[in-house]
């Protein structure tokens, strides 16, 4: 039997205090629905200390379940931001 591939989620437009509720529970949804997650940020043009948080929470969901968390691929900004905030993400080529 082969690994199934984590699932794509994309998340687009800003992930900020007025989007962190809905984007909060789309990720732990589908990771809780998955062998694995791949969050696509480059649509994301705008990340806060709120949107921040969310990653973290799902990052640490994803090792609670076991299962593979990736970020990317993400934006110049946005990568910088994520960066700063110690979490690794594969930049738009």
């Amino acid at each position: 039997m082969t690994p199934r591939e984590p699932r794509r989620l994309a998340v687009d437009g800003e992930l900020t205090v007025l989007t962190a509720a809905a984007q909060k529970e789309r990720l732990i949804g589908a990771l809780q629905t998955s062998s694995g997650l791949r969050v696509d940020l480059s649509g994301v043009d705008e990340v806060d200390t709120a949107g921040l948080q969310v990653l973290l929470l799902a990052r640490r969901e994803a090792d609670r379940l076991n299962v593979p968390f990736e970020l990317g691929p993400v934006r110049g900004g946005v990568a910088a931001v994520l960066a700063m905030a110690g979490l690794d993400a594969a930049e738009e080529e």
